[in-house]
């Protein structure tokens, strides 16, 4: 995110803001910025006395406003972060009287997760004033591989596109959890290598040959022998291949053929665009469109809706992975 950028190089240059309001559904982001304030802001010496955490289901608002109103001992500022601060979502809009004049030698943090704060009230208004207000927002599933392939470089080594779709396909949108998975192959693999599919297999587990990523492809080219050695891969490793995974990014797939086949203009360009896909997936909507008309999609739509509640265990008894995707395999082709 261009914000998160944007804050962690003003206080690299020594431009703090008396708070900052860090909220919204991606946790990721919102650790990265507290954390780097935790560990940038404060010298190791100046830490012990002007630096402290507080947790928001064991403090109140008067609690963290008392804290922030200290002057600091033998340093220019204080840290006061807040953690856990949706606990405290009743009683949030007290803090307005502090935001209006905050303590300035103070920089309080609040980690308000998986919450919004409301724009029309006073205390967004007021803190957005005189310091910083960062919503964090979840990725797109199409913005994930560019994202990997930003954090790889970061991390020291490149990652090709079929890599981080590899990743991205098998992931999901977790960013705590991919940045976990780079942090191991950063300890594994040597400076400057190229993560291919054999390196993501042997150190993360994810088949590079029998994955969603290959199974859906197979079925777009409605490749019946390879789709079926995928299907027996995912039958007999079903921890690592959930069948409701399978499902959900299957229809996922065919709700984009579907949104193809009503698209006027076919061009690279405005697929990726209107599919809000990957360019690297256009070629793959674009044979497997040929291989099903509109008619037949909507009815693989229908099958899939089927199985996703038969994997549920609606109206069956007993029905194992197995038997679902090779029903679901024959009902597709």
């Amino acid at each position: 995110m261009d914000e998160v950028l944007q804050i962690v190089n003003n206080i690299r240059k020594g431009i703090f803001k008396p708070i900052y309001f860090l909220y919204g559904e991606e946790p990721y982001f919102i650790d990265k910025v507290s954390d780097f304030i935790a560990n940038n802001v404060l010298t190791e010496e100046e830490k012990g006395f002007n630096q402290m955490v507080l947790y928001g289901k064991d403090v109140s608002i008067e609690d963290i406003v008392g804290n922030a109103k200290r002057y600091p001992m033998m340093a220019e500022r204080q840290v006061v972060i807040v953690k856990e601060a949706q606990h405290l979502s009743r009683t949030i809009e007290n803090l307005i009287s502090y935001a209006k004049n905050p303590q300035t030698t103070t920089v309080l943090v609040i980690c308000y997760k998986y919450k919004k704060l409301d724009k029309r009230k006073p205390l967004y208004k007021s803190i957005k004033k005189d310091g910083v207000v960062l919503e964090s927002n979840p990725l797109r599933d199409y913005q994930i591989p560019a994202w990997i392939q930003k954090a790889g470089k970061n991390a020291g080594f490149s990652i090709p596109q079929k890599s981080s779709m590899l990743l991205a396909e098998h992931l999901g949108t977790d960013l705590g959890r991919i940045v976990s998975e780079l942090n191991k192959l950063k300890l594994l693999l040597p400076a400057g290598t190229e993560v291919t599919p054999a390196h993501i297999e042997e150190h993360i587990g994810i088949s590079k040959d029998y994955n969603n990523f290959e199974l859906k492809k197979a079925i777009g080219e409605r490749n019946v022998l390879k789709a079926t050695k995928i299907i027996t891969y995912f039958a007999q490793n079903p921890k690592d291949n959930p069948f409701v995974l399978t499902i959900t990014l299957l229809n996922m797939f065919f709700t984009q053929l579907l949104q193809y086949h009503g698209l006027n203009d076919h061009t690279p360009k405005n697929v990726a665009s209107k599919l809000r896909i990957n360019p690297y997936f256009v070629n793959e909507i674009q044979t497997a469109a040929k291989n099903y008309p509109m008619r037949k999609v909507s009815k693989v739509i229908s099958h899939l809706r089927e199985m996703d509640l038969k994997g549920k265990g609606v109206g069956t008894s007993g029905i194992n992975q197995a038997d679902l995707l090779k029903e679901l395999l024959v009902k597709i082709f």
